[in-house]
């Protein structure tokens, strides 16, 4: 079983490079666009199971994708909570507080480091050994949580791993251990 992972398309904010957890955008045109040609790039795949956030960015994509009649909501791939620093930049945030860095400090009033390791730890575990692979329509930082969670890394690496919009990666095995097998493929 492999987990396949596909970042929403583009919004407003994740074009302007602004941290959006729970504040609800839509996609834009080209975030549309993008949601189809993940559509495209999947087309004919056996899915297990389809998971997406309930955050309307998320299911639009997984809906364009064409998988909106089967897809599963989940809390645990919303995007990771920014608190106080929803809507902001990073550029913005080292402003008041230098080598400020998402996977860890946290973000105050938002979600630590430990609590997102948690949170992600319990996506696996609901995923479990899946008869065929799993599909998860979610954001950015999240999936980059979960992508590092997945190789038994921890969280804090996942601040190495960019991931555009609209993007598909693949975390699956190589021999006996679990391995990256595709990252963040946007042809």
């Amino acid at each position: 079983m492999d987990v396949w992972l596909a970042r929403h398309g583009a919004t407003e904010w994740s074009r302007s490079g602004q941290h959006t957890s729970f504040t609800d955008l839509p996609l834009i045109p080209d975030g549309e666009d993008e949601a189809r040609a993940l559509g495209k790039r999947v087309a004919g795949h056996e899915f297990a199971r389809v998971l997406s956030s309930p955050l309307t960015r998320a299911l639009e994509t997984a809906r364009l994708a064409g998988f909106g009649d089967r897809v599963e909501v989940t809390d645990f791939l919303k995007e990771v909570d920014y608190g106080k620093y929803e809507g902001l930049t990073t550029r913005e945030i080292h402003q008041d507080h230098p080598g400020w860095e998402l996977f860890v400090d946290g973000s105050p009033g938002g979600e630590s480091p430990e609590q997102l390791t948690e949170r992600v730890d319990r996506l696996l575990e609901s995923i479990g050994e899946a008869d065929g692979d799993v599909l998860c329509f979610a954001h950015g930082h999240i999936l980059r949580a979960v992508a590092a969670r997945y190789l038994g890394l921890g969280v804090r690496v996942a601040g190495l791993l960019k991931l555009d919009a609209g993007s598909l990666s693949i975390l699956g095995h190589e021999h006996d251990h679990r391995a990256l097998q595709l990252w963040n493929e946007t042809r």
